[in-house]
């Protein structure tokens, strides 16, 4: 129970790797705030917290522009009272060649995957440095280290969430907050299932030779913001079989 006592937001939170997080970070005793657009979903991973015991609310939102980012913060505050912990997770992936992309989707991606999480950021670090104590992990993705000729939108709009896990560890690591970031590589989930045998060549890559689970990538985000990694800042983790390495 060393989360116990602390809420947590987890953006994303209704399935694959947000729920993941949402029920590890439950059992680790956090009052966990469960973000997402579909309420029946985030009713359930309310319901499957609080029938283990734990603690949890569903805030239903939209995200994609500052405007939403600021309502989730102030919803929140309203529910809990506070953030202790905010887990960045929510974002979109398509897939597709520069040439294909539309200026709709471009700002779509950038909207959802930058300026949300800047703006929750913006919101909540600095209560949280006044209090002397908070976590944020974001959650990023390994083609923002290396090119991929399908994941450039995605992979550039999770590179600029590296950079500014580095620039907010700056800003407010001397005020007790914690900033860092998870870099999954191929996970299972349902978002992902579709892809099939294509997730399978992609795992097939990197030196586990498998795609990893929600719960994998879950306990990396849980360490993160636990005391166990207390001594941590601006650190990108990648929780991807060993595929950044080779």
């Amino acid at each position: 129970m060393e989360l116990q006592g602390h809420v947590a937001l987890v953006t994303g939170g209704t399935s694959g790797i947000g729920r993941a997080t949402a029920l590890a970070l439950a059992e680790r005793g956090a009052h966990v705030l469960v973000s997402g657009r579909d309420e029946s979903r985030g009713q359930a991973v309310v319901g499957e917290i609080r029938a283990a015991g734990g603690h949890a609310d569903f805030l239903v939102a939209d995200l994609g522009d500052e405007a939403s980012a600021r309502s989730l913060a102030a919803r929140a505050r309203e529910v809990a009272g506070q953030v202790d912990i905010l887990v960045n997770n929510a974002g979109i992936y398509p897939y597709g060649s520069t040439a294909q992309t539309s200026g709709t989707t471009f700002d779509a991606v950038y909207s959802l995957n930058v300026k949300v999480p800047y703006f929750l950021v913006a919101e909540l670090a600095p209560e949280m440095a006044k209090r002397g104590h908070g976590a944020i992990v974001n959650v990023t993705t390994m083609v923002a280290e290396f090119g991929d000729p399908g994941f450039g939108l995605y992979g550039s709009s999770k590179a600029a969430l590296v950079l500014l896990t580095k620039s907010w560890a700056a800003e407010y690591g001397s005020h007790g907050v914690r900033v860092n970031a998870v870099s999954p590589g191929p996970t299972l989930t349902s978002g992902t299932a579709p892809m099939g045998d294509a997730l399978d060549q992609q795992a097939a890559q990197a030196p586990a030779g498998r795609p990893g689970s929600a719960e994998e990538i879950a306990e990396a985000i849980a360490y993160l913001t636990s005391d166990r990694a207390s001594f941590v800042h601006g650190a990108v983790l990648p929780v991807d079989g060993g595929r950044i390495a080779v």
